[in-house]
């Protein structure tokens, strides 16, 4: 969670003078190495080399023709691929597809990407000739990298340089076991070259006609997916969620959150099962309720039409100890109207990824 709360301050604050930029669009590539960091302690037989790779990114400027990108420091949106070579037999390669928006800071020198897409692993785990693999228990995942660079643009005829630190997380949120997932913290150095270098752009600034703050709303939202528990074999699942929270919108950026949530999970009925009959010493009979309840406190950053939800949360019924009691998530929404929205969300423990999830939700 602390890269949510970096991300979170960084957005609140105010935005930063503008700097002369040439051309609607840009590429960009970087290379990084960097470590596999131990996250958890059944991954340290994964650690063995300084995983190393590549990014390259097409990147679309924008004017402030939305008030949104005004609102954000006129960021950029595009998209990326990346190759990572984690220098062992066992994890290999990934491959990744993404969409990423870069917020701009101190004069627009310094760069801050979000990225999330899809990836391919090419050694997943199989309990006969990858059984070591306890990383990921598909080919394809998820993937999100955060990377923070100090940029030149127009150096020489277009051509830039950038140099950052960049941190890569791949993991199928629990699809299928096993999903330890990996973090990746690396330094990059880079160049990027605009073909529009002597275009400069035309920045629209514009007062906004009221503040978007809004009255206190009340939501309705049911999420839903598949996964799968930590025990291997025991198969994967359907899961409900269903959170009632009311929201507070208090300018244009920012909404609040506070609400409660009942989660139906039935791979957590199958792992009670089996845990009371494999490990005795536990203590568990095998009735235990694999129903929780939680309540969550959460902030909504708004983009136009979408959102990016962060959510803390804290279990006050949870008959079975399942991970912390802490929980949180992050992900995206879409407002398809003023009343209804569209989310696809992460829930994890500390770095343990639960759930990918998706849900409906009604806002009045």
């Amino acid at each position: 969670m602390s890269r949510v709360l970096i991300l979170l301050l960084i957005l609140q604050s105010p935005l930063w003078a503008q700097n002369e930029q040439g051309g609607e669009s840009f590429w960009d590539t970087q290379y990084y190495s960097g470590v596999l960091l131990r996250h958890n302690k059944n991954f340290a037989h994964l650690v063995t080399d300084h995983p190393k790779g590549f990014i390259f990114s097409f990147n679309k400027r924008t004017n402030g023709e939305k008030y949104w990108q005004q609102a954000y420091n006129y960021p950029d949106w595009g998209f990326s691929f990346l190759h990572q070579d984690f220098g062992n037999s066992v994890l290999e390669q990934n491959y990744g597809v993404y969409a990423h928006i870069n917020f701009y800071f101190l004069n627009r020198n310094l760069q801050l990407r979000l990225a999330e897409g899809i990836a391919y692993n090419t050694n997943p785990f199989d309990l006969e000739t990858n059984f070591k693999n306890t990383a990921y228990g598909t080919s394809l995942m998820g993937s999100t990298y955060i990377m923070l660079n100090y940029r030149k643009e127009n150096l020489i005829k277009g051509l830039g340089l950038q140099t950052g630190i960049t941190i890569v997380h791949h993991s199928n949120g629990s699809f299928k076991a096993p999903n330890l997932g990996s973090n990746v913290l690396a330094l990059n150095l880079g160049l990027s070259y605009n073909f529009n270098h002597d275009t400069p752009i035309e920045y629209v600034e514009r007062l906004p006609e009221n503040d978007f703050s809004e009255k206190i709303k009340y939501n309705i939202l049911l999420r839903g997916g598949v996964n799968e528990g930590e025990y291997f074999n025991l198969g994967q699942h359907p899961f409900i969620v269903l959170s009632l929270f009311a929201d507070k919108r208090i300018n244009y950026k920012s909404t609040i959150q506070l609400g409660m949530e009942v989660f139906y999970a039935k791979f957590l009925e199958k792992e009670i099962d089996y845990v009371a009959i494999s490990f005795p010493s536990r203590g568990l009979s095998g009735d235990e309720d694999f129903k929780r309840l939680g309540i969550f406190v959460g902030h909504e950053f708004r983009l136009g039409n979408f959102a990016l939800p962060i959510q803390t949360g804290y279990y006050i019924y949870r008959p079975y100890e399942y991970e912390t009691r802490v929980y949180s998530r992050v992900g995206l929404k879409r407002y398809f109207t003023d009343t209804f929205f569209g989310v696809a969300t992460i829930k994890a423990h500390a770095f343990n990824a639960e759930a990918i999830e998706f849900g409906l939700g009604i806002r009045l």
